[in-house]
C-alpha cells in the first residue's frame, strides 16, 4: 500500500494535531510520555508556520520537523533543550534572528526506511537559504551510546560512529546528511536514558548566507570577464599601440565587463625598434616602456570602470629582468605580479630570472589569482593560491607553436578541476617577422572551469576561435564554486590527505 502511496511534503497545520500524536508516540516510544501538547503545536505554527514541516502519507502523519528562529548570538554552545526554545511559549522564536534552531524530528516507525528523513532535512536547509540564515543548529539524541557508555567516552563513541565502526540511527542520518558534530553537550534533555543526557550539538552552515550590508562596494557573485586574443602585429609607434590597448578595454567595458584580460607580452611589436640589437638588449630596449604602460593601464582602468589584468612585460630590478604584470583596481590602486618559472628559452635568449611573489588579491569580485603562462604547469602554485580563497585564475600565455598552447590549456584545465575555481587563459595570435625569437604566434583564449554537474561537462565555459583577434566576454558564477566544494560529486579541496602530506610556501 505504502508503494503506491501518495506521499506529500508541506507545512503542519494544527487540525493534523490527532494524527501527529499518534505518530509521536510510536516515534518514541523510550520516551513514551515525551510528546508535544496541542497548545505547544499551535503555538508553533502560529508564531513560525513555514518552520513546521511534515510528511503525509494517505492522510496519516509520516514524519515531522519542528523548528524556530533564534539569535544565536545571545546563547553559548552549552545550553540545554529547555534553554534554547524559552519554554512553552517558545520565546526564544524572533524573526530578526540568524539561525534556525531545529526542536524535533521524526519519523512514523512504519514509514522508515523510504529515506522521508532525508526529505525534511532537504526541506530545511531549502528554508534557511530561503530566509538568508546563517545556519541551522540543533541538538542531536545519540540513542545507541547507553549501549557503549561503560567503555567509551562521548567523544570516542562520535569518532567510531563517524567512521562507521558503530552505527547509531540518529547520529549516522545526521552526519550523512552534511550536519557536523560542533560540540558534545552534557545534561541537555533531561530524562534522555539512552543518550546518557548526552547530546550531539549538530550544525549545517549556509553558505548562501549573506550579512545586510551597504547596496554599494558589495562583493559580486556574477562576474563577467573580458579576455583579449591580442594581434601580434607592428605598429607605426607606442601612441598607436596604447590605441589598440584602449580600444579592446572601450570595447570589453561597454559590456559591462569586471575584468580584462590581456595575453603575455602582448607588447612585444615595440621590440621591433631594437632587432638590431642582442637579444637580452633588446628586451631590455622594451622595458623602457612598463613603467608608461602601467600607468596607462592605471587611467584606463579609473576612467572605464574595470578592473584590469595587464598581462606581462618585463622589468629590469637590479641586474636582472624578470617578467612581470599588473592588476590594475578600477579604484586606482594596484599590484605587481612575477612569472616565477623561466622556461629555457626566455633564460638563453632574455637572461631572464623568475619571480619571487606569490599571493591572492583581493578585488570588488572576490580573491584572485594570476600566473604567467609557464607557471600554471607547476600545480602546486595554484593549490597555495586556492588555499588562500582564490576564485578565478587568471593566466596570460605566450606559445609558439599548437603543443605549446596544449601544454598551457591542458594544465590550466586541471588547476580547475583540483582547485575548485575558474581559470581564464588568453594568448595572442599573428606573427612579427621583424622581432626575433618572437616570429609566430598560437592562441585559443578560453574560460574553463570545475567538471561536475553544475558547469560544462567538457569543463569548457567559452572558448575563442583558434588564431583570430577576438574577445571573449564570458559571465562566471561565484556562488557554484560553494556548492561544489561542499556538495559535488567529489570535494577535491576537502577530500585531501593532510594526514599524510602538506604543502606550503616558504615566503
Amino acid at each position: 500500500m505504502i508503494d503506491s502511496a501518495k506521499i506529500e511534503l508541506r507545512n503542519l497545520q494544527v487540525k493534523d494535531y490527532e494524527e501527529l500524536k499518534i505518530s509521536m508516540v510510536k516515534s518514541y516510544q523510550a520516551m513514551p510520555d515525551e510528546y508535544w501538547s496541542k497548545g505547544e503545536i499551535k503555538t508553533l505554527v502560529n508564531k513560525f508556520p513555514e518552520g513546521q514541516l511534515c510528511i503525509v502519507i494517505d492522510n496519516r502523519i509520516a514524519g515531522c520537523a519542528l523548528s524556530i528562529i533564534v539569535n544565536y548570538d545571545k546563547f553559548d554552545d552549552n545550553h540545554n533543550y529547555d534553554e534554547i526554545i524559552g519554554g512553552e511559549n517558545f520565546s526564544t522564536h524572533t524573526k530578526n534572528g540568524n539561525v534556525l534552531y531545529g526542536i524535533d524530528v521524526f519519523i512514523h516507525p512504519e514509514f522508515r526506511g523510504m529515506r522521508l528523513g532525508r526529505r525534511l532535512y532537504e526541506a530545511r536547509k531549502e528554508l534557511c537559504e530561503h530566509l538568508n540564515l546563517k545556519a541551522i543548529i540543533f541538538g542531536g539524541r545519540i540513542p545507541n551510546y547507553s549501549k557503549y557508555a561503560e567503555e567509551l567516552t562521548p567523544k570516542k563513541y562520535i569518532e567510531k560512529v563517524k567512521l562507521q565502526e558503530i552505527h547509531d540511527p540518529v547520529l549516522s542520518f545526521q552526519l550523512s546528511n552534511d550536519f557536523h558534530v560542533k560540540k558534545v553537550i552534557k545534561g541537555y534533555l533531561s530524562g534522555d536514558h539512552e543518550s546518557k543526557e548526552f547530546a550531539t550539538l549538530m550544525e549545517w552552515n549556509n553558505i548562501y548566507y549573506t550579512k545586510p550590508q551597504k547596496l554599494v562596494n558589495t562583493t559580486k557573485t556574477v562576474v563577467r570577464l573580458g579576455l583579449v586574443q591580442w594581434q601580434m602585429r607592428l605598429f607605426k609607434d607606442y601612441d598607436a599601440l596604447v590605441s589598440q590597448i584602449e580600444f579592446f578595454v572601450d570595447a570589453v567595458s561597454n559590456y559591462q565587463s569586471d575584468f580584462i584580460l590581456f595575453p603575455e607580452l602582448f607588447n612585444a611589436p615595440l621590440m621591433a625598434q631594437f632587432n638590431h640589437l642582442s637579444e637580452p638588449e633588446a628586451i631590455r630596449g622594451l622595458s623602457d616602456y612598463t613603467e608608461r604602460l602601467l600607468e596607462t593601464f592605471r587611467e584606463f582602468a579609473i576612467n572605464y570602470n574595470i578592473n584590469i589584468i595587464t598581462g606581462s612585460m618585463p622589468l629590469p630590478v637590479g641586474e636582472h629582468m624578470y617578467n612581470v604584470g599588473y592588476l590594475c583596481r578600477r579604484d586606482g590602486s594596484y599590484e605587481r605580479y612575477e612569472k616565477l618559472h623561466i622556461t629555457p628559452a626566455e633564460e638563453t635568449a632574455w637572461g631572464m630570472k623568475g619571480g619571487n611573489k606569490l599571493e591572492t588579491f583581493d578585488t570588488d569580485c572576490g580573491k584572485i589569482g594570476v600566473l604567467i603562462c609557464y607557471d600554471v604547469e607547476f600545480p602546486e602554485v595554484s593549490r597555495i593560491l586556492a588555499e588562500e580563497g582564490m576564485n578565478i585564475l587568471f593566466v596570460p600565455f605566450m606559445t609558439d607553436t599548437q603543443n605549446g598552447y596544449s601544454r598551457v590549456k591542458i594544465c590550466a584545465q586541471a588547476r580547475a578541476v583540483e582547485n575548485e575555481c575558474y581559470v581564464a587563459i588568453a594568448g595572442s595570435v599573428g606573427n612579427l617577422p621583424k622581432v626575433d625569437n618572437m616570429d609566430i604566434q598560437y592562441s585559443q583564449s578560453a574560460v574553463l572551469t570545475p567538471s561536475d554537474f553544475a558547469f560544462p561537462v567538457n569543463g569548457i565555459k567559452a572558448e575563442a576561435t583558434p588564431n583570430t583577434e577576438s574577445t571573449l566576454l564570458v559571465d562566471v558564477d561565484l556562488d557554484l564554486l560553494k556548492e561544489l566544494h561542499n556538495f559535488g560529486s567529489v570535494r577535491n579541496m576537502k577530500d585531501r590527505r593532510k594526514d599524510l602530506y602538506s604543502l606550503k610556501k616558504k615566503k
